[in-house]
């Protein structure tokens, strides 16, 4: 996953209205010889705003926790939850199947059945977008654990990602319609923002390797599994 300014337009308030029907929202074959470490917090000193980073290693734990509790709930006394969760500063600190991992990135990686995330990464994007972006995040790579688990293998990246978008979605509408009592005002709008932020450049081919689609597509996708659950994303 990859992000880049937040640029909003039209397709972005087509996904508010479509999340505001719902309410608000809240917010390697070898794995790595490494110590989890769910949130390290970035430095203080190197960033501006008020969100700390305690509050964003408090929200990685929680949308940890709940994606565990989500998918046990929906894949019942099957379900393996993911072996670990890391976060990394530097490029290549993590590998996947002996793959370094660079910055600026999230991923899931099948080989050793992990999440990976660039912290300094993530807390400028929570710094930016809000909270909710974290729930996103960890539910479009927990998407990507399902599809594992599953056998669910597309032909094309995009089709893998688009579906995990849609998986995502399912995620936090349905913890939505659940509890809207955790639900902040003003999260459908950073909802939109993310989508908009790590939507690929308008030149990348939809078939090349690593596409995960455009804005509109990404956007489709989520609001697809936000209106319609699991259904809509083919689970």
């Amino acid at each position: 996953m990859r992000i880049r300014p937040v640029r909003l337009g039209t397709c972005l308030l087509a996904l508010t209205a479509v999340l505001a029907t719902a309410g608000c929202l809240p917010v390697a074959e070898q794995p790595p010889s490494r110590q989890s470490a769910p949130a390290p917090s970035p430095r203080s000193s190197e960033l501006e705003g008020t969100d700390t980073p305690e509050e964003f290693a408090n929200d990685m734990r929680g949308a940890v926790a709940s994606a565990e509790r989500y998918w046990s709930q929906r894949l019942g006394s099957g379900f393996d939850p993911v072996r670990d969760v890391l976060a990394y500063r530097k490029d290549g600190e993590v590998d996947c199947a002996d793959q370094p991992l660079p910055r600026n990135n999230a991923v899931y990686c099948s080989a050793g059945d992990f999440i990976a995330y660039d912290v300094n990464w993530a807390f400028g994007a929570f710094r930016q977008i809000g909270d909710s972006f974290v729930y996103y995040l960890l539910g479009h790579e927990y998407a990507h654990a399902i599809q594992a688990r599953l056998g669910i293998r597309k032909e094309f990246t995009i089709e893998q990602e688009l579906q995990a978008d849609c998986m995502a979605g399912a995620y936090i509408g349905d913890m939505a319609r659940a509890d809207p009592s955790v639900m902040d005002e003003g999260d459908t709008q950073e909802l939109a923002d993310g989508l908009e932020a790590v939507g690929d450049d308008p030149n990348q081919p939809w078939f090349a390797p690593g596409s995960h689609g455009s804005p509109a597509q990404r956007f489709q996708s989520f609001a697809n599994g936000y209106e319609q659950s699991l259904e809509a994303c083919g689970i």
